[in-house]
């Protein structure tokens, strides 16, 4: 492979020292397609693209991915977990809490973390998570 050449989705999985599987390519294909998918989209996602797979399995499918850092998990108040495919920046996220959209938000300023703490307590920062709540523009009243 040339360094111009995107490498294919069994070749990043390869990379990362993962097993192959079909249901691992549709998954990682259907999380990077998708736009901050919960498990249950997921895994209807991956069912139209390889036939059945169980819940069980996009689980522990994700959970390799995560750890993997092919994918990223994302926790927001009040809401089951979601995957992007969009990793290694410390991007942030923008919330509606009206719909539940979200949409990525480029780091805050500067390089990752993005923030510095008042006090770092020692600990040796890698990552800020910011999550941004408002209302999306299909949700804001037309007045404002």
């Amino acid at each position: 492979m040339t360094a111009s050449e995107t490498p294919t989705t069994a070749e990043e999985l390869r990379g990362v020292g993962l097993r192959v599987t079909a249901a691992r390519v549709a998954l990682l294909e259907t999380v990077r397609d998708g736009d901050h998918l919960g498990v249950e989209a997921l895994a209807s996602g991956v069912r139209d693209r390889v036939g059945h797979i169980s819940l069980q399995a996009v689980y522990e499918a994700l959970h390799a991915l995560t750890a993997a850092g092919l994918v990223r998990r994302i926790e927001l108040a009040g809401s089951p977990a979601r995957f992007e495919g969009r990793v290694g920046d410390n991007h942030h996220h923008l919330v509606c809490r009206n719909c539940g959209a979200v949409k990525d938000v480029d780091c805050v300023v500067g390089h990752p973390p993005c923030l510095d703490p008042v006090d770092e307590a020692g600990y040796l920062i890698d990552e800020a998570e910011v999550t941004f709540w408002g209302l999306c523009p299909e949700c804001r009243p037309a007045s404002t």
